[in-house]
């Protein structure tokens, strides 16, 4: 049993010792180094399918040992857990010995002051209490503590600099607070990307299925969301005559808790690096693109418009490329719906340019748009309830001759193209769409505030000096000296820090005379020369 309990303790004080919890503070940055090498399965899980698929059983072994989803992971949470406690009991028996020297009489006077290693020493013709009255005027600021000297002398002891040792506690109280704040806002925060027409679309933030991607927390269900909505009416972008970007605006009005009662609707320009900020979230503007819009009238003379972003694979020219997919109406087998499903595919330019006969793109803004469009007819997969990218076909399909191409063609606004079946496909034009993001993250201003001081405490613990300095004043015994005070100074750093013995010769040169030319010669340690 008390084996146990020698083992128990002496890991305790191992891992609650600074060295341990420096060395956990460099393990936590170490591991933390895979989350950004590494796809991550929460932002992009098809990144990290491809990866593996690459790598084989690289791949696989990383996956086992969770280097895709690294902060969530058990070894990086143990780092973590470790390095909260090791802190904890660290910083514990520290703040309560701060707290009893704060309490505690500045140390007695040492006997023998020229053993210090800054001192002086002089005679003056003022008596002890004047000395002392000086003393205590040029030391104010100081913690002092006068005492009684057993040769009728008086001294006093005056110490400086405990706020070192408080910017230190402060800057591990900090990191402590920080590192608490970002575990809580791992797992109650939140960030959604959603895709908005900038046509006067509308977004609410009612749940995950209003979003395109949505990467929760470890705490957050989708279920309880900050309600807000939004509105985007216009969107304006500026480039340079080189296709350069030089701003983008959102046009939006949004509503939040009574607002949306009244409806009532607000307006806000959002930028880039210009935020909204509403009912305790953030949105963004990420980045913007264009959306053709297509029609399709079918043989029996029903008509289907669909409006669809299309990815941009070129961020210069904004060319992009996508899919709008079709439905055909009125077909309610099965069967046959299969075979007689479009899709649209093919490259957008916004201003356009033939390059060999191929589409391309020689300005980002729209100037001269057009389509480079293939038409698939078939099965496009959508009814076998797997997900499918909204900015392309699957390609399964096409390879078994279950989705072929039917038509290609280029288009501007406003031209059509026919098909063997009777079918008509007009490209009517182009909208803007805006990418937005939604963030959550309860504990930002916590992560702030506890930057702010973890900067604070290391900077007065840097620039802020322990020091002591006593003065010590007793009669004068020499008998061609009667009736004369003798002063000593002493001074000493708690750090090695350069700069004190300039303060501590200031502080001598106030308190003690100027030697005349028949004072008794003395050595003068702190400006290392004889007077």
């Amino acid at each position: 049993m008390r084996a146990a309990l020698a083992f128990l303790r002496n890991t305790w004080r191992g891992l609650t010792s600074m060295r341990t919890a420096l060395i956990l503070l460099f393990l936590l940055a170490l591991a933390a180094m895979p989350g950004a090498l590494l796809p991550q399965r929460g932002l992009n899980a098809v990144k990290v399918e491809e990866y593996i698929a690459d790598n084989g059983w690289w791949g696989r072994l990383l996956e086992r040992f969770g280097f895709f989803d690294v902060y969530a992971s058990v070894w990086f949470s143990a780092i973590y857990l470790l390095l909260f406690v090791s802190l904890v009991g660290c910083l514990t028996p520290r703040t309560v010995e701060y707290a009893k020297s704060l309490r505690a009489r500045p140390v007695l006077t040492p006997r023998n002051l020229a053993r210090l290693p800054h001192h002086r020493e002089g005679v003056t013709d003022a008596e002890v209490a004047e000395v002392m009255a000086d003393a205590r005027r040029r030391l104010r600021g100081w913690r002092l503590e006068e005492r009684e000297e057993a040769d009728g002398g008086r001294s006093i002891s005056a110490e400086r600099g405990y706020l070192r040792e408080l910017g230190n506690l402060v800057f591990h109280f900090a990191m402590l607070g920080l590192i608490a704040a970002l575990a809580v806002g791992k797992m109650f925060n939140y960030e959604g990307q959603v895709v908005v027409l900038a046509n006067g679309a509308e977004f609410c933030n009612s749940g995950t299925f209003a979003y395109d991607s949505f990467q929760p927390g470890l705490r957050v269900d989708g279920t309880d969301l900050n309600e807000f909505c939004l509105r985007v009416n216009d969107f304006t972008a500026h480039y340079l005559p080189t296709g350069q970007a030089d701003f983008f605006r959102a046009d939006i009005e949004y509503q939040a808790g009574e607002d949306l009662a009244s409806n009532t609707w607000r307006p806000y320009p959002l930028e880039v690096n210009s935020p909204l900020r509403i009912v305790g979230d953030r949105v963004y503007l990420l980045g913007n693109g264009y959306a053709p819009t297509f029609t399709v009238v079918f043989p029996n003379g029903e008509e289907r418009t669909n409006t669809v972003q299309w990815r941009p694979v070129d961020q210069l020219t904004y060319l992009s490329e996508g899919a709008t997919k079709f439905d055909p109406p009125g077909v309610s087998d099965l069967a046959e719906r299969r075979t007689k499903q479009l899709a649209i595919t093919g490259l957008f330019a916004p201003t356009a340019v033939l390059q060999d006969n191929v589409l391309a793109s020689a300005f980002p803004d729209l100037r001269d748009p057009a389509v480079a469009i293939d038409v698939m007819r078939g099965d496009l997969g959508t009814d076998s309830g797997r997900g499918q990218s909204i900015f392309s076909i699957d390609q399964s399909m096409v390879e078994n001759g279950r989705l072929k191409r039917v038509a290609r063609e280029n288009m501007r606004p406003g031209e059509e193209l026919r098909l063997d079946d009777g079918t008509v496909i007009r490209f009517d034009g182009v909208e803007r769409f805006a990418y937005l993001q939604v963030s959550h993250d309860p504990a930002q201003t916590w992560v702030l505030g506890f930057a702010v001081l973890l900067v604070l405490g290391l900077g007065t613990s840097l620039v802020i000096k322990r020091r002591r300095v006593w003065v010590r004043a007793t009669p004068s015994t020499d008998p061609e000296s009667p009736g004369r005070t003798v002063v000593l100074l002493g001074g000493l750093a708690r750090t090695d820090q350069a700069g004190y013995g300039e303060e501590f010769g200031r502080i001598a040169d106030d308190l003690l005379p100027r030697p005349a030319p028949d004072d008794v010669v003395r050595q003068d340690v702190t400006a290392g020369r004889e007077t």
